[in-house]
C-alpha cells in the first residue's frame, strides 16, 4: 500500500522540488514548463514517459505546442505520496 506524505516528512520533500505549487482542491503538485518549440516539448514528454512507465507510476498531463502542464497525485492513497516526489525531482533534473 502507498501512504500519503505527511508532516515533517512531506515539508521536506516538497522543499527540495522547482516551481511546483499544490493544487487548489486537491492533494497534488502542478507545474507548467516552457519549451524552445513543440519537438523539445515532445521530446521532453517522451523522456518523462519512460520513467513514469518504468515506476508504474503515470502524470496528468497536458502538452499545446511549447506549453507542458503536468500535475502529480498518488490515486492509490488519494494524495501526495513519494512516487509523486520522485517523478517530479526527475522532471526538474531533465528540465533544469
Amino acid at each position: 500500500m502507498v501512504e500519503k506524505l505527511a508532516g515533517v516528512e512531506r515539508q521536506a520533500a516538497l522543499a527540495k522540488l522547482k516551481g511546483w505549487h499544490a493544487v487548489e482542491g486537491r492533494d497534488a503538485i502542478h507545474k507548467s514548463l516552457r519549451f524552445k518549440d513543440f519537438n523539445e516539448a515532445f521530446g521532453f514528454m517522451g523522456r518523462v514517459a519512460l520513467a513514469a512507465e518504468k515506476a508504474n507510476h503515470h502524470p496528468e498531463w497536458s502538452n499545446v505546442y511549447n506549453k507542458v502542464e503536468i500535475t502529480l497525485t498518488t490515486h492509490e492513497c488519494d494524495g501526495l505520496s513519494a512516487r509523486d516526489i520522485k517523478l517530479a525531482e526527475f522532471i526538474d533534473a531533465l528540465k533544469g
